[in-house]
């Protein structure tokens, strides 16, 4: 019985991707270094904004100099503030879905690899800001996806926060990207993926594949649990 929607949220909910790329590159341009936009979605997507940073200095060899990573953290944060803020980001179908799964009283959750700050900062004014009962995001996690460390943390917190006994088999996941996947495979819950950010043969891991959110219905993530 489905008891539980896990949503990604970068490339699912929030069309946020190339603001994360572009604040990225803002940082890493005072080093001398610079991330292609194939690269980009090839290697770092998923990726904490931490272990980002952690992979072009081992890969490229940039010096951050005397600069720490939480340090370019905050820079990359503070830019992404700004850029995202110039665009209308929501991606379509989502606050539709979000309210069947209300109306049958499914609980609601965000994993995501953004850090909760962006992620407030994304929601706040939308009409879907108050509607996640639980949000784990980079800062709650030591090992980011393809690791399931987020999606199970994501149940132990709808458990506390109400009394319940929800398993991984009872939770439906949304997500973009073949790393978000393999993170919610390794954590026994049913994987509906989107194309927003890889076309379909790139996601046949997942359980279900869709163009968009708007194709689904209440009953296409019951059955995933029935199965």
């Amino acid at each position: 019985m489905l008891k539980a929607v896990i949503f990604d949220f970068d490339g699912v909910i929030s069309d946020s991707e190339p603001c994360h790329f572009a604040a990225a590159n803002e940082v890493l341009k005072d080093f001398g270094a610079q991330i292609s936009k194939e690269e980009y979605y090839a290697e770092y997507l998923g990726f904490t904004d931490y272990e980002l940073f952690e992979a072009v200095r081992d890969k490229s060899k940039a010096d951050y100099k005397d600069v720490s990573i939480d340090r370019l953290v905050e820079k990359k944060a503070a830019a992404f503030e700004k850029l995202i803020k110039q665009i209308d980001h929501l991606i379509d179908g989502v606050p539709e879905l979000i309210e069947q799964l209300k109306n049958n009283k499914i609980k609601v959750a965000i994993n995501s690899g953004a850090c909760l700050a962006d992620i407030k900062i994304m929601l706040a004014g939308s009409s879907i800001e108050k509607s996640f009962d639980v949000i784990v995001s980079a800062d709650d996690v030591e090992r980011g996806k393809p690791d399931p460390q987020g999606y199970l943390m994501a149940i132990e917190k709808l458990n506390v926060v109400f009394d319940s006994m929800i398993q991984a088999g009872q939770c439906v996941v949304i997500e973009d990207s073949r790393w978000g996947i393999i993170s919610a495979k390794k954590a026994g819950m049913k994987v509906i993926a989107v194309t927003n950010s890889y076309p379909a043969d790139e996601l046949n891991e997942a359980d279900l594949v869709v163009d968009s959110v708007r194709q689904l219905k209440i009953g296409d993530l019951q059955k995933l649990c029935s199965a």
